[in-house]
């Protein structure tokens, strides 16, 4: 006998339950999430970040390609790195204003092992640059990583934002559902 539950064996309730076990945010922290001022601001900056990512990624392509454009490309890609910087400061107290803790809150812990990796590539970026390391062609390949890594990473947080989303209404569900069985319940203890 399998011990595997097919769907059609799993009542509403059980369903319910089994969303609900793994939900993104609890209640409690999808109310700290949205009273937070930092969601608002992580909000901004990604887009923001996103769009600095597409310039400096036009910069080093040219670069790269037609030799131009040194000054501008290096540039953009130290601009990008603070901005990363400034994201994942702000990204850290909004994980722990929601979370409790400042990184690698079980609900984004392998998000937040992936920046580890982003931010370890744009600083390598910023120390080569800084000691003279790398070739130009070298540290423009080097951001090329960084830049690759970045977009894994804001991948995975698009994944989560899509997930909380999807989850919103299950939740709403399960919390309305719990309310009214724990009245009913209430109910017919004072009944009896």
């Amino acid at each position: 006998m399998s011990s595997e539950v097919r769907s059609s064996d799993v009542t509403g309730s059980e369903h319910s339950r089994r969303e609900v076990a793994d939900v993104l945010y609890t209640p409690d922290q999808r109310r700290r999430r949205d009273a937070s001022k930092w969601t608002l601001v992580q909000g901004l900056l990604a887009p923001f970040q996103f769009v600095v990512f597409l310039i400096s990624l036009w910069l080093v392509l040219r670069y790269l390609t037609t030799g131009a454009g040194e000054a501008a490309a290096t540039a953009s890609i130290v601009v990008k790195t603070l901005v990363l910087y400034v994201i994942m400061v702000t990204g850290a107290i909004w994980e722990k204003a929601v979370f409790g803790r400042y990184l690698f809150a079980p609900a984004f812990f392998w998000e937040d092992v992936f920046s580890m990796l982003v931010l370890a590539l744009h600083t390598a970026y910023l120390i080569a640059l800084y000691t003279g390391a790398l070739t130009v062609t070298g540290l423009m390949l080097l951001a090329l990583a960084a830049y690759a890594t970045y977009l894994v990473n804001a991948a995975q947080f698009i994944i989560k934002l899509r997930m909380a989303r999807r989850q919103a209404p299950a939740m709403a569900k399960a919390a309305s559902s719990s309310s009214s069985t724990r009245l009913h319940s209430g109910m017919m203890e004072v009944a009896q």
